[in-house]
């Protein structure tokens, strides 16, 4: 039977289904039949009771699932004979003017777009280079130190300085109001590692150990207690405690403590290199990855179904409130989050994955078992025991599936850049990892 399928709008069609009454009454009663064999309801022993009380009691939800049943299956062999890409769920409604002995059905739904991707030749992009210098290694260093410094007291008349840990009680009034959080004793920080807003460091800072100040803080606008943003409040600050950092040498015991398997300040070094390089490895591809994704949505044409944009926003939605879940706000079921907030980044989502996936299939880019298995093997390479996070990952289909999806993405970006106009640009480590 000839399939038509009518076009509405863009990438809207519909098509007629056409389902026979008896064949449609024929299932419910095989289901009923079926269902009557062990079906249980008081005052009859199980499988003994009446077709017609079945029928009864039964009857309606049954013929609503053979319908739906019948009209799936009709539709998805219409789509299939008509050789149509469906995206999303039909819209499906009952229809007049059936043939004697038939139901009629209208099938109104959306087909993925011809994506039409012009000339990437013809496109100039930059992409980003950077080096892991012995810098970065000795900066890394210095965080590990850190990470392990011991602090002994100094002497009474020393003033506070960059490093110190000092101990301190403050208290802060607004228009001559103490307000909550404003107070507290025996307070450590760090001075000159950012613990605290500018003002309090700088008024702490050279005061020495029971010298006390008051001084005015201007709370940034943004800052995340509502109740004193934007507001001067005056504080009292007094020095209990001033305390030197003293910082492990850079050496073989260091190194042994870090856990580096030859325990010298070389094996440290090359460890660290090659993490670091693993990261800005990963961190260049997300930044080029970015710019070629731009060139190539900007050099495609395609409709965009409404459908998919709507599920994706729907997504998005649900991942919004998941995390305004996870922030602590208890109500974020019911919270009202507008959906044109995501429109834009859902149609650019969609918009990309269709490009992507037209280029997968014009030329082949799928990942291989072999690559999936790298990306694998080069994820766990970081991990203190790399074969259990391979098994981690090789157990769950899900996990598999976001790895087969990374591959794939690689392998359009490096065959889109093969295709680009591209100029490197070298930028250096901490701009990279956005440090200042």
């Amino acid at each position: 039977m000839t399939v038509i399928v009518e076009t509405l709008e863009k990438l809207e069609r519909k098509i007629t289904l056409n389902l026979p009454v008896a064949a449609v009454q024929s299932e419910v009663s095989a289901r009923l039949r079926k269902m009557a064999r062990t079906v249980k309801m008081d005052g009859f022993r199980p499988g003994k009771v009446p077709m017609n009380v079945v029928t009864q009691r039964y009857g309606y939800s049954v013929h609503y699932e053979v319908m739906n049943d019948k009209v799936g299956e009709a539709f998805a062999a219409a789509a299939a004979e008509a050789k149509l890409r469906v995206a999303g769920q039909p819209s499906i409604t009952e229809a007049t003017g059936a043939s004697e002995g038939f139901m009629a059905f209208d099938a109104v739904f959306e087909v993925f777009p011809e994506v039409v991707i012009g000339d990437l030749s013809s496109a100039e992009v930059e992409t980003v280079t950077a080096e892991v210098s012995d810098a970065a290694i000795d900066k890394t260093i210095d965080i590990l130190r850190k990470q392990r410094r011991t602090f002994s007291q100094r002497a009474q008349d020393a003033a506070a300085q960059d490093g110190d840990r000092v101990t301190v009680d403050f208290a802060g009034k607004i228009d001559g109001e103490a307000f909550e959080g404003g107070k507290a004793d025996d307070f450590q920080f760090i001075l000159g590692d950012g613990q605290m807003l500018k003002e309090f460091e700088e008024a702490t800072r050279g005061m020495k150990l029971g010298e006390s100040k008051t001084f005015p803080l201007a709370f940034p606008a943004e800052y995340h207690g509502k109740d004193v943003a934007g507001k001067t409040a005056d504080f009292l600050v007094t020095v209990k405690k001033v305390e030197a950092a003293h910082l492990p040498e850079v050496d073989n015991a260091l190194a042994a403590v870090l856990g580096i398997a030859d325990g010298t300040v070389e094996g440290l070094r090359a460890d660290i290199r090659k993490n670091l390089q693993r990261e800005v490895k990963a961190r260049l591809l997300a930044r080029n990855k970015q710019v070629v994704m731009d060139a190539l949505v900007a050099k495609s044409e395609l409709d965009l179904p409404k459908s998919s944009v709507q599920s994706e926003v729907e997504r998005l939605v649900e991942g919004a409130r998941a995390d305004l879940k996870q922030r602590g706000i208890t109500a974020a079921d019911k919270a009202p989050i507008p959906a044109e907030l995501f429109t834009a980044q859902a149609e650019r989502r969609v918009r990309l994955g269709l490009v992507v996936a037209e280029l997968v299939r014009t030329h082949q880019l799928h990942a291989t078992s072999e690559q999936i298995k790298a990306h694998i093997e080069e994820l766990a390479s970081s991990y203190e025991q790399p074969a259990e996070v391979m098994r981690w990952y090789q157990s769950d289909n899900r996990r598999m599936a976001e790895v087969e999806s990374m591959v794939i993405e690689n392998n359009v970006t490096a065959y889109v850049l093969s295709q680009l106009k591209v100029t490197e640009k070298a930028i250096g480590f901490d701009e990279l990892m956005g440090q200042n």
